[in-house]
């Protein structure tokens, strides 16, 4: 008889929300679809997109699964795509829940599609694009690590003309010289070389006047 713990896994429905911002019309050209980072909720990033022309742009926010307080006042809550904890399994259970996204949100696949990513949510936009073969017009890499086990292979699907973006802030905090530098060639090695770096003045911060600078 064994006394030590086992460990066992089940499979179920689970329901999960995302935020969208401004109105889906027919005025609608450029479809975004943004992952926070960790410490965020999904209707609380979307401030970051509010000035972008609402006629123009529609938003859609997936919530990181993973919620918890954020210190022991217990009144802020925040979320986290993953741990190291059995991350493999909530990286699938995460694919999951944005084809459920995508399968509501059916004008995708017509309009000029921008993936984003900040912080933690750069490593699920990335997973998202590679594993799925998503094919977007701008991939938007700000301020996060590209996933270890993707390579150039992974992203071999986006064409030509998909614009790649890696925006870095000259004061982050999370990005040491020797992580820049190891992220540096890892972009270089997945996009060949297309990928444009931007770095601006400041920290592990969004600026929203680098989000607006982006549409085209």
């Amino acid at each position: 008889m064994s006394t030590k713990p086992l460990e066992k896994s089940v499979s179920y429905n689970s329901t999960n929300t995302y935020e969208t911002l401004n109105d889906f019309t027919d005025k609608t050209k450029n479809v975004w679809i943004v992952f926070h980072g960790i410490g965020y909720l999904s209707k609380y990033f979307l401030k970051y997109f509010d000035e972008l022309n609402p006629l123009d742009n529609y938003i859609i926010a997936p919530q990181a699964p993973s919620k918890y307080y954020l210190n022991n006042s217990y009144k802020h809550v925040g979320a986290s795509w993953l741990t190291k904890e059995n991350t493999q399994t909530e990286i699938k259970n995460n694919l999951n829940y944005l084809d459920a996204i995508i399968e509501e949100e059916t004008m995708l696949s017509t309009h000029n599609l921008i993936i984003f990513g900040f912080s933690q949510g750069v490593s699920m936009a990335a997973r998202w694009v590679a594993q799925r073969k998503i094919i977007c017009n701008q991939l938007v890499l700000y301020a996060g690590g590209i996933p270890n086990e993707l390579n150039k292979n992974d992203f071999a699907h986006l064409g030509a003309n998909t614009l790649i973006s890696i925006i870095i802030g000259n004061q982050d905090e999370y990005l040491t010289e020797d992580r820049l530098s190891i992220e540096r060639e890892k972009s270089q090695a997945i996009f060949n070389g297309r990928a444009k770096e931007h770095i601006f003045d400041g920290g592990h911060i969004v600026k929203k006047e680098l989000i607006n600078s982006l549409i085209i």
